[in-house]
């Protein structure tokens, strides 16, 4: 069994940092996403790293503000936000995938999921 926490979540002020974190228990060699939902809205993709790291993918809006890590020897996975907007907030989910497919963005391909944290931007 998989389980999934969140962590790193909280309120910041447009322009700054959060770093998430995702302790995964369990297996690790799962591919692992992080995905987003803000109320009244469908839950979105936010990024993915594959097994090993070497391939990541980002959503259009997140590119070149936000990071996605692993520390497989943690059995962790990170998600560096920086220069936050108030558009950013959500509650963040991550996900564990036994393959990376479709660059990670379909939740579907995803088998466990985290119980989220809470992300929020003040403008």
């Amino acid at each position: 069994q998989v389980q999934l926490v969140e962590s790193g979540g909280g309120l910041v002020q447009a322009g700054g940092s959060l770093r998430l974190s995702c302790s995964v228990s369990g297996r690790t060699s799962y591919a692992m996403g992080w995905f987003r939902q803000a109320p009244g809205k469908e839950r979105e993709f936010v990024a993915a790293i594959s097994v090993m790291g070497g391939s990541r993918n980002y959503a259009d809006s997140v590119k070149g503000r936000f990071a996605v890590s692993r520390d497989n020897a943690k059995n962790s996975v990170y998600l560096q936000m920086n220069s936050l907007e108030p558009e950013d907030t959500a509650v963040y989910y991550c996900a564990a995938a036994r393959y990376y497919t479709n660059y990670g963005k379909r939740s579907d391909d995803y088998d466990y999921w985290g119980q989220g944290t809470q992300v929020t931007v003040s403008s």
